[in-house]
């Protein structure tokens, strides 16, 4: 399987190997190396989190609550190593990484606080006559859940789904990015030395082959984060077992800059969303459409904002390296798109690609058909185009194939929710870029993330006598008459 969340690498070595060395992409020393796991081996990994998983399930809610506060206070402990071991394998910034860290635990803590009160059993069937059901809904664990984390959050991204799905009751069993690996590791290695006879979190190493071992590998559900091509790998793999599957797509979204708003916020946020991490982040933005009457200081504080970056290994660099060689090129081919259909570059131009750094790119008068805008977006490049009205905004944003997260600035924020619903996006931000966790069911501090890795278990009872419902084949005439007239009474007839 060509896994895009752990894309093959020549960093990695080509095909199977026993042994999966990580390097530092600012260096390219090698920072750690770990087994490649095959079937075998996540076979016998699965067998032992299904053991686990029974003690961890019986625990019941405040018990589990505890052993994760206690996850989460080592984990909070070991901040300085994990924020220095993801600077190395990805060569994000210390401070990148730093956040990346603190929203993962800040989860985590969310998470084990709230289980049982989204997930414990509640009477939500309540009956309006006497003669209704009533009942109960709860919602129980699903057993094992495998979880293939991304490259470009390794911590936060897959912690959504680990921690949504240990506190359900679940055991994980965790394959991280094969650029990543160590800290996959590092993050088990903590949970272990809490409970080294309980293997509620485990990892596996690996490539993609790895990957798709885990896919085949019978667990309960699947949760995994990246590319759409990727994910639909995933899906034709998971649907060989029929395993259920959660998908969280990444992909940066558009900006819309009404004439009213503050310009000096809106380019900062823009140029935020576009290169923060190298523009690697799953979300953020990669097009913004801007009102013509705004259009000109608008693009001016643009350019002023990514001119002040500078990419680089050393501590005071806004940006680290492209993780991913093959994305290098995908920006390249991009870029020469969009210039080579009309694109006016603002900003830099491809001679601001100088492996493995890229400088910051805007392109302005981006014709909508160039890749930079119809695909993924690679690295830290920024559009902006100009529009007529909010209408041509709504239509440039509804165009795209896929459905696009959508931040709106504007000082008439109640005007915000009349113009999203002619958008065709799940999520509108106000006067604020999605960056971190925010789409999908990576959705930091949100229920569904966990009852994603529930099923529901619905408990009801009957007021008798109920002569219209009652599994009996004695009816009383009488009773009929009356439960007609009730009826009849209650529904105007």
């Amino acid at each position: 399987m060509a896994e895009s969340a752990q894309p093959a690498t020549g960093r990695a070595g080509a095909g199977r190997s026993k042994v999966l060395s990580s390097y530092d992409p600012r260096t390219g020393e090698l920072v750690g190396e770990y087994a490649s796991m095959g079937a075998g081996e996540l076979t016998r990994t699965v067998r032992s989190a299904r053991t686990a998983e029974q003690w961890w399930a019986a625990l019941g809610f405040d018990a589990r609550k505890r052993w994760l506060l206690d996850w989460k206070r080592s984990l909070a402990r070991g901040t300085r190593d994990l924020v220095e071991l993801i600077s190395s394998e990805t060569g994000k910034p210390r401070l990148d990484a730093a956040v990346e860290v603190t929203l993962a635990v800040e989860h985590l803590d969310w998470v084990a606080r709230h289980a049982e009160r989204t997930l414990g059993r509640t009477n939500r069937l309540g009956a309006r006559l006497r003669r209704e059901r009533t009942g109960t809904i709860g919602y129980l664990p699903l057993g094992v859940v495998g979880v293939l984390g991304p490259w470009h959050n390794p911590v936060l991204t897959p912690m959504n789904s680990i921690a949504g799905a240990m506190a359900s009751g679940n055991a994980v069993v965790f394959k991280p990015s094969e650029l990543t690996p160590g800290v996959g590791a590092w993050l088990a290695d903590t949970w272990n030395h809490l409970a080294p006879n309980q293997p509620v979190l485990q990892v596996v190493t690996g490539d993609s082959s790895t990957a798709a071992a885990l896919c085949r590998a019978r667990v309960d559900k699947l949760a995994y984060a990246g590319s759409s091509g990727g994910a639909r790998e995933v899906a034709a793999l998971a649907a060989q077992s029929s395993t259920p599957l959660v998908v969280e797509q990444g992909g940066r979204g558009a900006m819309v800059v009404q004439v009213d708003a503050k310009l000096d916020t809106a380019a900062a946020a823009a140029v935020y969303g576009a290169m923060a991490n190298a523009g690697q982040q799953p979300a953020g933005v990669q097009c913004v459409y801007v009102a013509d009457s705004v259009y000109e200081p608008f693009l001016e504080l643009v350019a002023d904002q990514a001119r002040r970056l500078r990419p680089g290994a050393d501590r005071r660099a806004s940006y680290g390296p492209m993780t991913l060689d093959a994305q290098i090129d995908v920006v390249r081919r991009q870029v020469r798109d969009a210039i080579t259909r009309g694109a006016r570059p603002v900003v830099g131009s491809l001679e601001s690609i100088r492996e493995p750094y890229i400088e910051p790119i805007v392109l302005t008068e981006v014709p909508e058909v160039s890749t930079v805008v119809t695909g993924e977006a690679a690295g830290p490049v920024l559009i902006v185009n100009r529009v007529a009205g909010m209408d041509e905004a709504a239509d440039r944003v509804n165009a795209a194939e896929r459905s696009r997260t959508v931040a709106v600035f504007t000082r008439d924020v109640r005007s915000v929710p009349e113009f999203a619903a002619r958008l065709h996006s799940e999520l509108i931000t106000v006067n604020a870029v999605p960056v971190y966790g925010v789409n999908g069911p990576g959705r930091i501090r949100d229920p569904r993330v966990l009852r994603e890795f529930t099923r529901p278990q619905t408990i009801t009872e009957k007021h008798p006598p109920d002569q219209i419902t009652s599994a009996t084949f004695e009816k009383h005439p009488r009773r009929l008459r009356m439960a007609r007239a009730l009826f009849r009474m209650r529904h105007r007839v």
